[in-house]
């Protein structure tokens, strides 16, 4: 089977080098076309994929030639924000089994395009979220489907990552988030938080969120960066972005459940996702890398520091079996390999893939409904219901699949 790869920016190369190729051996696949608007992306990827496998990949004039290829079977789109579901559906379109890097949406209506586009054509489409694969992120889901944490009540999430380099020199790296920066104000970036907490919740498999509120604070911190590092004759130096420096969101799930997203990028601060699980038996807070549960650390009521780091303790009997046995080399730790061999397993097999279309909807159309609250001054909003009322008796779920994150035996009772 052959794929093409659309978008070869820094997370496209990251892609090739650290899970796409390493993976494809596996699966007996090869990148047969590859494509960008900048050559010298295109010639620095042909030249890694050349080295790696002995075979040049057709360096595509225009990507609408690698969509309309009948001999190629899927594609892996990691092109700008603004082209993923437009790409997606044109690729749905044609046949092509679809892998979708993260980013948010920018429209409802986009979100419904994806949806309607899928039972339109029946052609699988997959976010690679590859967060979903951490080995914390699993390790935790494993812990709390066997109950260590009782109910599950709360969970929250960030991005909180020191991009102000990466943003204030977008013209130079020719870095699409420049302009969005620049232009809105919303969680621009939800899913590699949001991804591990709805498969933990059983978002569109037994549950789902209905309503959210987002907060922006002022944006100074990329103003303040730019003066300091670039001067005040750099021509962003009186730029006016409109993203706010922390977003905070909160959303309402429809078992009652609330999760808390943060958007924090444009500030000094260390790389953090901040996961934190909350049930009515224990938590786990990634920041601390500690478990507490009530029925072992009453003693350390006063004492968090004593248990940081206490979750290497769970990990031997916790583990989640995709991390059993693997030993994850580059690309964020391991999770880039998993989620795209995730993506190659369903894709070589034909089943619907674990993070499908409606979680793809679902999570990326947390940025436009982030931004219609923040422009309403932080009001409520509604969540669409992207499975159309199928979240809570869901039948098209492939349990058998090695790298599959839903959870069995949702429902309960006799559907009529």
């Amino acid at each position: 089977m052959k794929i093409g790869v659309l978008g070869l920016g820094a997370r496209g190369q990251s892609l090739i080098k650290n899970a796409i190729l390493p993976a494809l051996q596996e699966y007996n696949m090869e990148i047969a076309a590859i494509y960008d608007p900048y050559a010298d992306r295109v010639q620095r990827a042909s030249k890694l994929i050349f080295k790696k496998t002995g075979k040049h990949p057709i360096e595509a004039k225009d990507q609408h030639d690698i969509l309309q290829n009948p001999e190629i079977q899927g594609v892996i789109i990691a092109s700008s924000w603004e082209a993923h579901i437009e790409l997606a559906v044109e690729a749905m379109k044609a046949g092509k089994y679809v892998g979708l890097e993260v980013g948010g949406a920018y429209t409802i209506e986009d979100c419904w395009k994806l949806v309607d586009t899928y039972e339109q054509t029946r052609t699988p489409i997959m976010l690679l979220e590859n967060c979903c694969y951490g080995r914390r992120e699993l390790m935790v889901l494993n812990m709390v489907r066997t109950g260590l944490f009782g109910e599950i009540v709360h969970c929250s999430g960030g991005y909180m990552h020191d991009l102000r380099d990466e943003v204030s020199g977008g013209k130079e790296y020719r870095h699409y988030r420049l302009r969005n920066y620049l232009n809105r104000n919303c969680e621009n970036y939800p899913t590699h938080e949001l991804g591990p907490i709805a498969k933990l919740l059983d978002i569109n498999n037994g549950n789902r969120m209905v309503s959210l509120t987002s907060t922006a604070s002022c944006a100074k911190g990329l103003h303040e960066y730019i003066l300091q590092k670039r001067g005040p004759e750099s021509p962003l130096a009186q730029a006016e972005f409109l993203q706010g420096d922390v977003v905070t969101t909160v959303i309402k799930c429809a078992k009652g459940q609330t999760i808390t997203l943060q958007l924090d990028t444009t500030l000094p601060r260390s790389y953090s996702r901040g996961f934190t699980v909350r049930g009515t038996k224990g938590a786990y807070f990634e920041d601390s890398d500690s478990i507490f549960l009530d029925s072992e650390h009453h003693d350390f009521e006063f004492n968090a520091k004593g248990l940081w780091g206490n979750a290497e303790q769970y990990e031997e009997k916790y583990t989640h079996p995709v991390w059993e046995n693997y030993h994850p080399t580059g690309g964020h730790d391991g999770m880039d390999y998993l989620v795209i061999s995730a993506f190659l397993e369903a894709m070589t097999s034909g089943k619907r893939p674990p993070i499908d279309v409606y979680d793809a909807a679902a999570y990326m159309a947390i940025t436009a409904l982030s931004e219609e609250s923040i422009l309403k001054g932080s009001a409520p909003v509604m969540i669409p219901d992207f499975t159309r009322g199928k979240w809570y008796m869901r039948d098209d779920i492939d349990y058998s699949l090695k790298y599959n994150l839903d959870r069995e035996g949702v429902f309960q009772g006799i559907l009529y």
